[in-house]
């Protein structure tokens, strides 16, 4: 039989201090049920409050006052039909919905554009940055046909000629700095400027799908007019880009 040292015997005895005392604590919680219905309603608010905390991270997308957890699917399309702003069902190769397609790819041009732009420094993206928070305004209009709006609805999507004079204002700014316009020019003079083209390009066609919708008098007429100011300031500053990255213009030749 192995002789107890003291170091045996305090380690031992120790360890059944140790052991008796659990045996206790477990035998204070079956004998007590209060103890027990404690740690079950404090786990209970731990995850409350847990759930909660995750509830407020996720309502990144919830309108205030809302406790839902918003999804970026409804399932709504799935039948081949959108609605408008006025509430009307309408198949999705609706002119309006082309429409507002089309200048939601605008909108994406321009934001890839505006990216070579402040990586080459330009001054001039702030006003990309406002012209792509008017698009969604122009997309708030085309989705309120006037044949089916209220007044309440033509009265929180209506356009107004601001931004047109504004497009103006840039657009002349921009032309007196730059050389005179002797030739044609293809899209080209770096990426910022290459960019640009593409966007205004896209922009054209825009404009040409919501050129029917204003004529019907679906849409407000400086809607349209918008669009076709806009891919004249997107031409005159993607020219305006290459001129300030030193960049040359390739010109138009007609191939021999």
């Amino acid at each position: 039989m192995k002789k107890e040292t003291p170091t045996n015997y305090g380690r031992r005895g120790g360890e059944k201090r140790a052991l008796l005392a659990v045996s206790l604590n477990m035998a204070s919680f079956i004998i007590k049920p209060a103890h027990l219905r404690c740690v079950l309603r404090t786990n209970r608010l731990f995850w409350e409050l847990r759930s909660r905390i995750t509830l407020c991270l996720d309502r990144s997308y919830a309108t205030e006052g809302d406790n839902r957890v918003p999804k970026i699917y409804t399932k709504t399309g799935d039948k081949g039909f959108s609605s408008t702003f006025t509430g009307e069902r309408r198949p999705k190769e609706d002119d309006i919905f082309e429409a507002l397609g089309n200048t939601d790819e605008l909108s994406s041009a321009i934001g890839l554009a505006r990216e070579f732009c402040l990586d080459k420094g330009h001054t001039f993206t702030h006003q990309l940055d406002k012209i792509q928070c008017i698009l969604q305004d122009v997309g708030s209009n085309i989705a309120t046909p006037r044949s089916s709006a209220r007044d309440s609805h033509i009265k929180r999507t209506k356009f107004t000629a601001q931004p047109i004079m504004d497009l103006e204002t840039w657009i002349d700014k921009f032309t007196n700095e730059l050389p005179p316009l002797t030739n044609f020019i293809l899209p080209s003079g770096g990426k910022s400027s290459a960019a640009l083209h593409l966007a205004r390009t896209v922009c054209r066609r825009a404009e040409r799908c919501v050129a029917p919708i204003v004529r019907s008098g679906e849409a407000d007429p400086d809607v349209a007019k918008f669009l076709n100011r806009l891919s004249d300031y997107l031409f005159t500053v993607a020219r305006y880009a290459a001129m300030k990255e030193g960049n040359e213009e390739t010109i138009y030749k007609r191939p021999e």
